[in-house]
């Protein structure tokens, strides 16, 4: 029971983050500015982090973070049906191998949580690592190919959020206690600034190539660094003997793999999207900047 409340949660969560990027996605793009509809995606997908707030408040990262890529997954049918088309073996395959992975590394692994604190020196030794990691992203950003130069800023943007996941965890648990609590230490702070900058990176790397390249490097990177950041300073841990550990491992590349294919069709898609409706000219001054379906 102590696995499955927070795993449901965390499963959905993912449903109601994928249906509030799908929103936001189709209603921003249609339109070429922000409608009524691009705000209810918003509040859909806040729900969706909020839903994640609380499952990492019940289970470690372990398990909250695979199940959240599961937003991958149910966007499949989604964007399948909004762009009247079913979907083709290839993402059928992936999409299986994504779920099986998942449901593999859970079941075998059994995550468990570890300590919930994490001492202000530790705090202050990651921030200063993360932050040394991205000013070398940027820096590189500037000096190579847009190509590259994209992916870099992606992989910055994956980084900052799950640093942010990570954090999030903290403020949950301090939630607990008491609003005090959480006010009087410095993740709460600290997430809205890798939050902002997890959005600025995102846009940065939008803007120097085409979504194909940026948008696998972001979703790999958040579970990837938000797990890695639980198992060293949480010291959340799973249960399994060596053959076990093996068969989780492998599930979790593998997971990642599939979903940095399923995110990279995503993309292609969502370009081709954009190709076949492209976005309306800006409204001349003194006009109105509200899209068709506002009216």
């Amino acid at each position: 029971m102590h696995l499955f409340l927070p795993a449901l949660l965390a499963t959905l969560s993912a449903l109601l983050v994928a249906t509030g990027t799908l929103v936001r996605q189709r209603s921003s793009t249609a339109s070429g500015g922000i409608t009524k509809r691009w705000w209810l995606g918003v509040l859909i997908a806040a729900a969706g982090f909020a839903l994640q707030a609380v499952a990492l408040g019940l289970g470690s990262l372990l398990l909250v973070q695979p199940l959240i890529v599961l937003s991958v997954l149910f966007a499949l049918p989604m964007e399948a049906y909004l762009d009247h088309r079913r979907l083709n073996f290839h993402e059928w395959k992936w999409g299986i191998i994504l779920t099986v992975c998942i449901a593999a590394f859970v079941v075998i692994a059994r995550p468990e949580a570890g300590e919930h604190n994490v001492s202000a020196g530790t705090l202050a030794g990651t921030i200063v690592v993360v932050v040394a990691v991205l000013v070398g992203l940027v820096v590189a950003a500037r000096l190579v190919s847009p190509h590259h130069r994209a992916l870099l800023f992606g992989s910055a943007s994956g980084l900052l959020t799950g640093v942010q996941a990570f954090l999030l965890k903290a403020v949950v648990t301090q939630l607990g206690e008491s609003v005090v609590e959480v006010l009087t230490h410095p993740e709460i702070y600290l997430i809205l600034l890798v939050a902002t900058a997890s959005v600025i990176t995102q846009q940065l790397a939008f803007a120097a190539h085409d979504l194909q390249t940026s948008f696998p490097a972001m979703t790999v990177m958040e579970p990837a660094v938000a797990m890695a950041l639980g198992v060293v300073l949480l010291g959340e841990s799973v249960d399994v003997n060596i053959f076990d550990g093996i068969i989780a491992g492998l599930s979790l590349v593998i997971m990642l793999r599939a979903v940095f294919v399923l995110a990279r069709h995503a993309a292609e898609r969502e370009t081709e999207f954009e190709v076949a409706f492209p976005k309306a000219p800006a409204p001349a001054p003194g006009g109105s900047a509200m899209g068709p379906t506002d009216h």
